[in-house]
């Protein structure tokens, strides 16, 4: 492997500690980098919930000790806070439902970070995310399916993704902490961080409404047009989303009700029966494809539709800024904000060949 001069993204964890110990086994000139994103950092994690402390920033430092790398922390908590939190905002007020991790690497990580290690004369990032690039740098599923992040990484450019390293994408979870121990590397028990990292007590709800306030409305039957209940703010609600709607009463056929919409304009969550969910066709904009070139016509591929999300065969057309997706079965739950991303089965791992945002 020819040596580069790389920077290594260290969150604080175990996955960006060992991803960084690989760089400097391939020989690469290797400088660690936390990234402080939390105007408040003491806000951003309770238990094992969220990331970006002092603790974290700490437990990077130490980690590269360890490796015997260079260490810096870079501020950019004004950036996180007007890229990923506010657009979280923003997008839920607006009725769609977000995905902040992806935001995050696609305005943070391989944005602002690339930017400027491409500026102080790096070659590369390098990240803990388990994800695979190819010799033929496509981006691939990680063999640690319980864990790939290919899906929250497909939004990167062809640009981006030429200048990134994922290290760990050929390992499972239990073989990074594996190694991790036999490094010494004394975050190789640290729990995972889980749900979003800048809503360290998991109240996605109660987060929003400190920033939007409340704003009452009904919930309406699809099925009978009834009012058959009242919100304090639409944004609290996402498509599919079946606990907490406190309503009024029951379905006349006594089945369970899930939210089919949210209409900001007036207010309302609709709601109704588990199949209403079903759609067969997806419409997603600002298309970005960097799994070869832009296909002139409709290709078959298999599309992912949120985080973690099962997998559907579908034909895909791309239109300008659109792209369409014919599913060759209906999924439920599919909402508005969230990516679709398009892959291509591959002996050596499925192939990553665009993402979109959801509009439809």
């Amino acid at each position: 492997m020819v040596r580069v001069r790389v920077l290594a993204a260290m969150s604080g964890g175990v996955d960006s500690a060992v991803a960084a110990a690989r760089a400097v086994d391939a020989g690469h000139d290797v400088t660690g980098v936390h990234l402080a994103l939390a105007r408040n950092p003491q806000t951003y994690r309770t238990g094992a919930r969220g990331c970006c402390t002092l603790e974290d920033s700490r437990d990077a430092r130490r980690a590269a000790d360890v490796l015997g790398i260079p260490f810096y922390v870079w501020d950019m908590a004004d950036r996180f806070h007007a890229d990923v939190v506010d657009d979280f905002v923003a997008e839920y007020a607006a009725g769609r439902t977000p995905n902040p991790c992806l935001r995050c690497n696609e305005k943070i990580k391989f944005a602002a970070v690339l930017d400027r290690a491409v500026a102080l004369g790096f070659d590369a990032v390098v990240t803990g995310h388990h994800a695979r690039l190819g010799p033929d740098g496509l981006l691939r599923r990680s063999v640690d399916e319980a864990k790939d992040q290919s899906y929250v990484l497909a939004v990167l450019t062809r640009q981006q993704l030429d200048r990134a390293i994922f290290p760990l994408g050929d390992s499972t979870k239990a073989q990074v902490r594996q190694e991790a121990a036999s490094r010494g590397l004394a975050v190789a028990d640290k729990p995972d961080s889980h749900d979003i990292c800048f809503i360290a007590d998991g109240d996605t709800r109660g987060f929003l409404a400190q920033r939007l306030g409340e704003t009452p409305g009904d919930v309406v039957d699809a099925t009978t047009g009834a009012v058959v209940g009242q919100h304090a703010g639409a944004y609290a609600y996402t498509v599919g989303q079946r606990r907490g709607l406190h309503l009024d009463r029951p379905a006349p056929d006594g089945r369970p009700r899930y939210v089919l919409s949210i209409t900001p304009k007036t207010n309302t969550v609709t709601v109704g029966p588990a199949e209403a969910l079903e759609v067969s066709e997806v419409t997603a904009t600002r298309p970005v494809w960097s799994g070869g070139p832009r296909p002139d016509g409709p290709i078959e591929c298999e599309v992912q539709l949120r985080a973690h999300g099962v997998v559907v065969p579908a034909t895909v057309t791309v239109d300008g800024d659109s792209l369409h997706a014919d599913l060759r079965r209906p999924v439920r739950g599919v909402a508005a904000g969230q990516a679709i991303v398009a892959y291509r089965p591959d002996s050596a791992g499925d192939i990553v060949l665009a993402s979109a945002t959801i509009t439809t």
